[in-house]
């Protein structure tokens, strides 16, 4: 199926999706969670298919900036939807569902110098699809800590806005972000693992800058739970290194493709 149908169809369901969402919180209404389930599942189906074949063409493994942010945004976006089964954080999908969306027009329409490579060994690639997903999870452990930040504010400013009558108890919100970092960190240490091993000569290759800022994030998020289980942090300590740790890994990958496919390619 060509590309662009399936990028109208995924657009379609996933802004069904967030809007019934969307429309629950606002008039503080039960979420019609059928709709909102069976439109987001059916947004990922089309987007995982087409950003399948966006990737992985006859040229050879497409690893574009945009074609990774909209890989990041289904993985994100599917994690999020199953995770919804069983807790209470379907609100995110208001804001993650129209992400996907804006992911799939840009990696669609917006070309880059990347060129496909046809030379990648199954070492590498475990390495990228190690990588995305690390990204993916610690990407949602971002916005968790931003959902704590907020809910924490409001708290103190004994607030009264919707969402945050939609959201978990603090403590939940809390304990379901270090479950995250956990996840994430465990798999970004198999990511560089894997780097180190399969990547013969990381100067030559012109990542070594992507390589020290991914290394200094996982020290960051190394701190963040040693900080945890040593010291009992939480609360805004817990979301200030999450949110850094987030950062440099965003810089890392994303800041290092958008200067050399982008900027560098229209100067």
């Amino acid at each position: 199926m060509n590309g662009i149908i399936l990028g109208i169809l995924a657009t379609l369901f996933y802004i069904t999706g967030s809007t019934v969402q969307g429309v629950s919180l606002k008039r503080d209404v039960p979420s019609k969670r059928v709709w909102v389930l069976t439109s987001g599942f059916a947004a990922i189906l089309f987007h995982g298919i087409g950003v399948y074949g966006e990737i992985f063409t006859s040229a050879g493994i497409n690893m574009s900036f945009f074609a990774m942010a909209s890989l990041i945004c289904c993985v994100v976006a599917t994690t999020i939807l199953f995770s919804s089964l069983g807790k209470p954080v379907d609100n995110l999908l208001i804001v993650l569902f129209p992400a996907a969306v804006v992911a799939i027009w840009l990696s669609l329409f917006v070309g880059t110098s990347y060129a496909p490579r046809s030379d990648l060994e199954g070492g590498i690639i475990g390495h990228i699809l190690l990588s995305v997903v690390a990204y993916s999870v610690l990407t949602i452990a971002a916005f968790q800590a931003l959902l704590l930040a907020f809910e924490n504010r409001q708290l103190k400013r004994k607030g009264s806005f919707s969402l945050l009558k939609a959201l978990p108890p603090l403590q939940t919100m809390e304990s379901l972000l270090f479950e995250l970092l956990w996840v994430g960190l465990i798999i970004l240490t198999l990511s560089i693992l894997t780097g180190f091993l399969y990547l013969e000569d990381m100067f030559a290759q012109h990542i070594v800058h992507h390589t020290l800022i991914t290394l200094a994030s996982w020290v960051v998020f190394v701190i963040l739970l040693w900080g945890r289980h040593q010291l009992g942090w939480r609360g805004r300590t817990a979301i200030g290194w999450t949110l850094s740790g987030f950062g440099l890994l965003a810089l890392g990958y994303f800041g290092s493709k958008l200067v050399a496919e982008i900027i560098l390619q229209r100067m």
